[in-house]
């Protein structure tokens, strides 16, 4: 791939030498370390808008936005006021404050189905703690998750999928045994048979289907027409919850998150990112004959000293604020991704490279394959080295990509048109050296 400017990275490498003396890898996330797009990792020190900057003073299109919370942009007036004046009164009491009510009554008010709310600091949180819920309420031990879908590291859902239907739980990571992932069913994302088979072996004894109604962790990859109501169908047929895993999808596909776009009503939703406004959160909610089983009203323990935290509740109340009044921002986020998202797949095309891309709504992937991209088995066949390369080039020309091929991107309201035709121009830049 092409380069058309040197960018100066000496600040960012001394940062991430001295990082690897005190943090394992230098990181505190795994992706951050660019261990699959190769190069320099970037240590960023301001962000404003749709841009961001590093240590060196590149300066870059922002199309990860803290990994999707950040639909406004970053440093958006409202949310720093915000938070500003929520500090101002203090940062933390580990007691209630009138906050979490304001966030919880906003974030009820966009999902039908959710009459309770609980908040947590971290997505992780959520999901682990709807999964407890749903075994209580069912008295069922069975969960399935599907492969390629992200739902936080607990140990239950770091699960690696066979190649059977309804193949038990491997471990996915070191340390975890695999007595803890004996009752997680992997099974294949977008099969219907898959799952009517496993409800058939495992008839009665499943207590949740944990699922990301669009998928943003294996790239962005939609649900087939028909999925999610099957889903839905299965699930309500055999007395178990669906757990739709929002984390993600909430508030940013539309302001009813994915269940709204699809028509589609879960027992229990969890979320995060863009309900903090940027700052760590993360919630679960649902009808109030599942959600009252939850501590102190009921058995299901769950807790957290930063759960609630003001300076979160203050963000994400500013940030769901913001949306509820300007619906009208879906519609532009909706055009400007798809101008981007089609202008680069045009340069891809018009350079003989191979390229396919799935887009929902302002979330969106290139993958480097013929595709189409539809679960985790056409997902792993991209050529993740093209990516790294394309990566790298468009890094070059200032536009800073999520670096990983199998992680979805993100445009927010602060993005331009300007920002979209220099994206497509970076693209056709990077494209300009690809061998065929």
């Amino acid at each position: 791939m092409g380069r058309s400017i040197a960018r100066k990275t000496e600040q960012s490498r001394k940062l991430q030498k001295r990082a690897e003396q005190f943090i394992p890898g230098g990181v505190n996330s795994p992706v951050r370390a660019f261990g699959s797009v190769g190069g320099d990792p970037v240590y960023i020190v301001r962000g404003g808008g749709s841009h961001i900057w590093d240590a060196d003073g590149n300066e870059y299109v922002d199309y990860a936005g803290s990994w999707g919370p950040l639909i406004l942009g970053h440093t958006a007036p409202t949310v720093v006021e915000a938070v500003i004046a929520a500090a101002r009164k203090g940062t933390s009491f580990g007691a209630s404050t009138p906050a979490e009510a304001d966030l919880a009554e906003l974030v009820i008010s966009a999902f039908p189905h959710i009459e309770k709310v609980r908040f947590v600091s971290s997505g992780t949180e959520a999901t682990m703690s709807a999964i407890r819920l749903a075994r209580a309420y069912t008295k069922r031990k069975y969960i399935v998750k599907f492969e390629g879908c992200y739902h936080g590291h607990a140990d239950a859902l770091l699960v690696k999928a066979g190649s059977g239907v309804a193949t038990l739980g491997i471990p996915g990571s070191a340390g975890v045994p695999e007595e803890f992932t004996q009752f997680t069913l992997a099974l294949p994302y977008n099969d219907t048979d898959a799952i009517e088979k496993a409800f058939e072996k495992f008839k009665r004894q499943i207590a949740c289907v944990i699922v990301e109604p669009v998928v943003g962790n294996m790239g962005c990859v939609p649900p087939a027409r028909g999925y999610l109501e099957a889903l839905r169908d299965i699930t309500e047929r055999d007395g178990s919850l669906l757990i739709l895993d929002e984390v993600m999808t909430g508030f940013r596909l539309a302001f009813g998150g994915a269940q709204e776009l699809y028509k589609i009503q879960p027992d229990l939703t969890t979320m995060g990112k863009i309900i903090g406004g940027g700052l760590p959160v993360g919630a679960y909610g649902g009808a109030s004959k599942i959600m009252d089983l939850v501590a102190p009203l009921g058995p299901v323990y769950q807790a957290g000293t930063l759960s609630g935290n003001p300076l979160a509740m203050a963000a994400g109340f500013a940030t769901l604020s913001y949306l509820r009044e300007h619906k009208d921002v879906y519609a532009k986020l909706d055009k400007l991704a798809g101008e981007v998202v089609e202008g680069v797949a045009a340069a891809a095309k018009d350079a003989g490279v191979t390229m396919c891309h799935n887009r929902v709504g302002s979330m969106f992937t290139w993958f480097f394959a013929e595709g189409p991209v539809t679960n985790w088995t056409t997902a792993e066949k991209c050529d993740t080295k093209a990516f790294g390369r394309f990566f790298r080039a468009m890094l070059e020309n200032g536009i800073y990509l999520p670096p990983s091929q199998f992680e979805a991107a993100f445009l927010g309201a602060a993005h331009t048109e300007r920002d979209v035709q220099q994206t497509i121009a970076a693209a056709k830049q990077a494209f300009a050296g690809v061998q065929v």
